[in-house]
């Protein structure tokens, strides 16, 4: 089981920066692709960005590529999203999520991702 905790949310200003964190709980945090996800009033859950369970490998959706950056620190446990450059379409509710390595195909899927945090707001706005 793991459970995972977002933060870092909050209001900021077009072209300003945030750096959301996402604490697990689990002792098997390094098993994991972890990826973010985010969702915009009365739109679909999509996916923003997804690292391997080593940081080897990252991939990005197209319109946050060259903003957003994602990491992980194994030995805490935790996952980071730097996002910046911040447009008023990234106002969303983004959640961090967790799936088995072994088991990803695209990583781009909520499907693929076995456990969620309950999610931290971020509004971009002027």
């Amino acid at each position: 089981q793991v459970q995972l905790v977002e933060s870092g949310g909050g209001l900021v200003q077009p072209g300003g920066s945030l750096r959301l964190s996402c604490a697990a709980s689990g002792r098997t945090f390094s098993d994991y692709t972890m990826g973010w996800f985010r969702q915009a009033p009365g739109k679909e859950r999509e996916f923003v960005t997804s690292v391997s369970n080593n940081g080897g490998n990252r991939y990005y959706r197209d319109s946050v590529k060259g903003r957003f950056t994602i990491s992980r620190d194994n030995a805490k446990n935790t996952v980071y999203l730097q996002m910046n450059s911040l447009k008023s379409e990234d106002t969303a509710v983004y959640y961090c999520a967790a799936g088995y390595s072994s088991r990803m195909l695209t990583g781009r899927s909520v499907n693929e991702y076995n456990y969620w945090g309950q999610g931290t707001q971020v509004t971009v706005s002027s």
